[in-house]
């Protein structure tokens, strides 16, 4: 597989290698060795999820305190969706700013966002499934979000997407400027930290 750095630091995009035949195909879309050889830092898996979303469906923009925070993999099982990390960590340099992945059943690639980013995605297809492997349970106290139609994100949504459905949750959630201020957002220093807590060279 091939894995590579987003422009959004502690994001990566994962392009496995396929291998098909009369069959169908085979491909490996998680491995633990070669994430770690690439992020520098182990990962500890403690949950799995799946969402199914018709096409426009947007979630997030999701995110959750660290320590110990919520690191992802996500990837797409049937359909295709467009999956944004946004950098909200207060003191980073990209600030702010945010990356997109394709993620479908033709390249079926993953991505995977550190803790302390936040995490969003748009179904471009009806029954877009979504399997998310994250680093810790759910525990809705430490769950925040950031509506992800605040301009001053400015996330994107194609065309193809269609007219945006979000949740009375996603919808009335704080902009980034707003979280900042109630000092829900992580900071740089803390989650590089946090990171470096988890080098499995230190370790």
């Amino acid at each position: 597989m091939q894995i590579r750095e987003l422009s959004i630091p502690d994001a990566y995009e994962i392009t496995p290698k396929q291998f098909g035949d009369d069959r169908g195909v085979f491909l490996e879309w998680y491995r633990f060795d070669k994430l770690e050889e690439a992020t520098g830092r182990s990962i500890d898996l403690r949950q799995a999820n799946t969402s199914v979303s018709k096409r426009g469906v947007v979630r997030g923009i999701h995110f959750a305190d660290i320590p110990r925070g919520q690191a992802k993999y996500v990837t797409v099982t049937h359909g295709a969706v467009l999956d944004y990390v946004v950098d909200i960590r207060v003191g980073s340099p990209t600030f702010g700013q945010w990356d997109s992945v394709l993620l479908d059943t033709t390249d079926r690639r993953a991505i995977f966002l550190s803790e302390g980013l936040g995490h969003a995605f748009v179904a471009l297809t009806d029954d877009a499934t979504v399997s998310y492997l994250v680093t810790d349970v759910f525990n809705a106290p430490r769950e925040h979000g950031i509506t992800p139609v605040d301009p001053d994100i400015g996330l994107v949504f194609p065309p193809d997407a269609g007219d945006a459905l979000l949740s009375p949750k996603d919808t009335d959630a704080p902009g980034l400027r707003e979280a900042a201020d109630a000092g829900l957002l992580p900071t740089w220093d803390e989650a590089r930290a946090f990171y470096g807590s988890l080098n499995k060279a230190g370790s």
